[in-house]
């Protein structure tokens, strides 16, 4: 349920080639965007530039326009000239979809109301490496204005489809990854989702602006004391049978596998 990288994917316009290597200097992959951030006249550009650059494969994210669509065949075409491997398939609806890009290593992006419905057959294709949601574009499918509430919140909506998921992401054995937080200046709103995250079992949150990357990771990054309270429970557990007593807990295997988790973060530092 993890990825080869960690937890902090930074969007960068697939435009704009001068930033492309800033970005992945400063997170822990970079994504490519050559979507929603590229505007239509200036795809075919966005190619080029991906193509003329010549980044570390193994943490860089292309995602591509739409399966189905005229850019995205563009899009595969350029993506099959680089030595990219991982691309981001937005409006992800179906298993069928994944099917069109076998031999690349998938991040299904569901955000539509039937791409989250499908989230589950869309896991289980072999291609497949992780599962991440949209907000806004799920609103937008179904005729809504925004996900979240006048406080910053979000709606029961969007709650739903980040469970559903990461549920899906779960059952299917590949890693979940949280959507971006659009408020750049929000440090504590993205600091509180980022925890949240971390603690519910998703590998990666994506973001829209390297200042975020330093929260996100922060976020993820268990705290000494936490590191040290789980490496005292496995430690505990090697001479016990069965569910025992740590301090003023009772421990048995979930809380273990709890502990497992903390030391696997803090192995990714």
């Amino acid at each position: 349920m993890s990825l080869p990288f960690g937890p902090a994917l930074l969007f960068c316009p697939g435009d704009r080639p001068e930033r492309y290597q800033k970005a992945l200097e400063r997170a822990d992959a970079v994504i490519i965007d050559l979507e929603d951030a590229v505007g239509h006249d200036d795809r075919e550009y966005a190619r080029e530039c991906l193509v003329s650059m010549q980044l570390d494969p193994d943490r860089t994210i292309v995602r591509i326009n739409p399966i189905g669509s005229h850019d995205a065949q563009a899009d595969l075409s350029a993506v099959e000239a680089t030595a990219y491997r991982y691309v981001m398939v937005p409006k992800a609806e179906s298993a069928e979809q994944m099917r069109a890009v076998s031999g690349l290593q998938v991040l299904a992006l569901c955000e539509t109301a039937r791409g989250v419905l499908a989230a589950p057959a869309i896991a289980a294709e072999p291609n497949v490496v992780g599962l991440m949601w949209g907000a806004e574009d799920l609103v937008a499918s179904l005729g809504g204005t925004g996900s979240r509430r006048a406080d910053g919140s979000y709606r029961p909506l969007a709650l739903h489809a980040r469970s559903a998921i990461l549920l899906a992401a779960g059952a299917a054995g590949i890693a979940a990854i949280d959507t971006v937080h659009l408020d750049i200046a929000d440090v504590a709103g993205l600091t509180e989702e980022a925890e949240d995250a971390a603690a519910s079992g998703f590998a990666a949150t994506a973001c829209i602006h390297p200042s975020q990357v330093v929260v996100i990771r922060d976020a993820y990054r268990p705290d000494d004391d936490e590191v040290e309270r789980a490496r005292e429970i496995i430690a505990a557990a090697a001479s016990e049978h069965g569910v025992f007593r740590h301090g003023d807990r009772m421990v048995d295997a979930p809380l273990l596998r709890h502990a497992e988790a903390v030391i696997r973060r803090a192995d990714r530092r």
